[in-house]
């Protein structure tokens, strides 16, 4: 399906509105016009005896008028221009953000840090310039220069056609010869930029490392080198921008004079006034400060033709997710859906079923799962255990509809996972290794999981998570700020807060991934022991590299290489496959060795 483009949809949304925008911009213009010519005249007129006092009053009025309305007209032309351009920005960052969520899962591993953090505060806010800083100008010029060509015309159209040529330097000539010197340079200071902004997110996210490491010094030394070499290339385009100033101005001064000699030379022949000579010549100040700016507007487009880039490249990532929301189905799959989801939460039961599903993330590469099926009833749990890259991360993944099995299928309650979309987390509840805590209170960080809950059924998710004791030690209870990222607690504290949020989604499913990495052993089993007694009833997929608490589940699935290579319960693997025997023996020797004599 063809994208629709960055600039097309709101130029034709909001199309009376640059139009007006547009015609304000250019009365503005006028109107600085009018004040220099009839400043010019008044000065003129001044200085030598009227033949009547209206002939010094007039000029006086008409300097106030157009001197307010000027003021007037380019406040409300700024007003409407941001105005506008401000809804603009709101539904671009909206458009982005709904091409990032899908991809919510994939972004980690498709992008960057600095790569998300770019397009969301300078990538888009280049966006929004084209409007203000290119696009309204350039038209403008191009109105103001028809408008003076013409109105010079009627007087003399050699004359006109002259300073035309001077005006067509400064709108067209000027700027496409600034655009040919700057172009690389404008797209190298912008993937510089770029370059930076990844660097010091991934020197941020990474700064105790740094100083663990005693290295500092070397990331501020090679970041200031980084720093420079940017700040070079842009030394480079504003000496540029200077001498472009400086052309410019000179081409004006060129134009002042012109006007000059032939105002002078219109009196010299009797067909102007001579009152009239300093209203000509001032004239050309106003109409050239309309012209002045496209040199930089025209400059700044390899900038944004590297953001449009970026954006359509992101975009092109999300077409590129095997995503199959409920959208991208057929309405009567969506209804199906529908109607699966309000029979679950009626009777709480979900049938997970996956029957030889496959799958690969391009045509080529190798499976990532193949010919898995899983028969999974409501209430029951298993665990998923192997290596890294067994195809734990991809089974998740299928589960949960985010991708759709490139052969085989995957089913709840005999509608496929994908159709669910968006009403997935209304089945499906996700507790992972690094669960992130908002910068708020304890009571709103758990009221994410329903934020219609109650303050009461808040406290009751919070009791099943045993938090009990935590929270009664907290200055404020439940009201006290968790800080950044869940600074103030430890690792299993975040994940008892964590399993308090999905407690209160209250789905018939929950996916544990791997949610006591990094805990000491005592903290991990308590946690598990806490996780298990309060999800009683519901079904649990348990995804792990180790052994701890597999004798709890109904069922121990080891995949290796995408396929499953054993499976059963705790106890029958235990018996039948050796090497089961030994990863257990490994993980939890203890266990193992007081296990032993009993045999």
């Amino acid at each position: 399906m063809k994208r629709e483009g960055w600039f097309a949809p709101y130029a034709s949304a909001y199309f009376w509105r640059f139009l007006l925008i547009i015609a304000l911009g250019a009365l503005t213009v006028f109107s600085a016009s009018s004040l220099m010519y009839t400043s010019g005249f008044l000065i003129s007129k001044a200085s030598i005896p009227p033949e009547n006092i209206l002939m010094i009053y007039v000029p006086i009025v008409g300097v106030r008028t157009f001197g307010t309305s000027r003021a007037v007209i380019h406040y409300v032309e700024r007003l409407v221009g941001h105005d506008t351009i401000l809804r603009i920005l709101s539904k671009m960052r909206i458009r982005l953000y709904n091409i990032l969520e899908p991809q919510a899962l994939f972004l980690s591993s498709r992008f960057r840090t600095g790569d998300i953090l770019g397009m969301l505060a300078d990538d888009i806010e280049y966006l929004q310039n084209v409007y203000l800083r290119t696009v309204f100008p350039s038209i403008i010029a191009l109105l103001i220069y028809a408008a003076a060509v013409i109105s010079l015309g009627t007087f003399d159209l050699a004359f006109a056609l002259l300073m035309g040529l001077y005006m067509l330097v400064l709108v067209v000539v000027l700027p496409l010869i600034s655009l040919l010197l700057t172009q690389s340079r404008q797209r190298q200071v912008k993937q510089e930029r770029n370059r930076l902004y990844q660097k010091l997110t991934d020197a941020v996210l990474g700064m105790g490392d740094w100083m663990i490491s005693g290295r500092q010094a070397q990331f501020v030394a090679t970041y200031e080198a980084d720093e420079n070499k940017v700040a070079r290339t842009d030394g480079a385009l504003r000496s540029w921008s200077r001498l472009r100033m400086f052309i410019g101005q000179a081409i004006v001064g060129l134009g002042v004079l012109s006007m000059l000699y032939w105002a002078a030379g219109q009196f010299a022949d009797g067909a102007i006034a001579g009152t009239l000579i300093a209203a000509f010549v001032l004239v050309v100040f106003p109409v050239a400060d309309a012209f002045l700016p496209v040199s930089d507007a025209v400059e700044k487009i390899p900038q944004y033709r590297n953001s449009l880039e970026r954006l359509n490249g992101v975009e092109a990532a999300k077409d590129a997710v095997p995503h199959a929301a409920a959208e991208a189905k057929s309405a009567e799959a969506a209804a199906l859906a529908t109607a699966a989801v309000k029979k679950i939460q009626a009777s709480g039961q979900t049938h997970i079923e996956l029957k030889s599903a496959g799958y690969r993330y391009a045509a080529g590469d190798d499976w990532s799962i193949q010919n898995l099926s899983l028969s999974i009833p409501q209430g029951r749990k298993i665990a998923v255990i192997g290596r890294s890259g067994a195809g734990k991360s991809t089974l998740l993944k299928v589960v949960q509809g985010v991708i759709t099995p490139t052969v085989g299928s995957a089913t709840i309650n005999g509608v496929d996972a994908a159709a669910y979309g968006e009403r997935i987390p209304q089945l499906i509840a996700v507790l992972n290794q690094s669960p992130h805590l908002f910068d708020t209170t304890v009571a709103n960080n758990i009221r994410l999981g329903n934020p219609e809950a109650s303050e009461e059924a808040v406290k009751q998710a919070a009791a099943l998570a045993k938090l009990d004791t935590l929270i009664s030690s907290l200055p404020e209870g439940y009201n006290t700020p968790v800080r950044e990222a869940g600074q103030r607690f430890s690792g299993g504290e975040r994940q008892r807060i964590a399993l308090a949020r999905i407690l209160l989604q209250n789905t018939p499913v929950v996916v544990l991934d791997e949610p006591t990495v990094g805990l000491d052993p005592r903290t991990e089993r308590e946690l598990l022991a806490t996780m298990f007694e309060a999800m009683a009833g519901k079904t649990l997929i348990w995804v792990t590299h180790h052994l701890v608490g597999a004798e709890q589940m109904d069922e121990v699935i080891f995949m290796e290489h995408g396929q499953v290579e054993m499976r059963g319960t705790h106890a029958e693997l235990m018996d039948r496959e050796p090497r089961y025997r030994k990863l257990y023996e490994l993980d939890r020797p203890s266990a193992f060795m007081s296990a032993a004599p009993g045999e």
